[in-house]
């Protein structure tokens, strides 16, 4: 079975957490919805769980903030060499942000295409 290759996309419970898994290699990318950590991944994006703009603007259409986050994060992977990850770690404070990354990852279809859960 070939392997697959979307980006795996890894909920974390705390900081500590956060560290074990930055440690155990390969270059990494967090999203979260608190504050960065002071060191560690090449890339980091933060979102509220929540409409970013009025329901169903033009611009979101209808997408959520994780999924918006989650293509910036992707953006940036393919902009910039120093960003290059192989994986994205979730570390979310709040049980919306969480529902609404697990739902971008089920549901949204260009989260799904890049994306995958760990």
């Amino acid at each position: 079975m070939p392997q697959d290759p979307r980006i795996p996309v890894t909920f974390l419970a705390d900081a500590a957490a956060l560290e074990g898994w930055l440690a155990t290699g390969g270059p990494a990318a967090l999203l979260t919805d608190g504050a960065f950590p002071p060191a560690g991944p090449v890339a980091a994006q933060r979102f509220a769980p929540g409409p970013a703009h009025r329901i169903g603007c033009a611009c979101c259409a209808g997408r959520t903030a994780a999924a918006i986050a989650l293509d910036r994060l992707f953006q940036a992977r393919v902009r910039d060499p120093g960003a290059w990850f192989d994986r994205v770690g979730a570390l979310l404070a709040t049980a919306g942000a969480r529902l609404q990354l697990r739902a971008a990852l089920e549901a949204d279809p260009l989260t799904r295409a890049r994306f995958r859960p760990a």
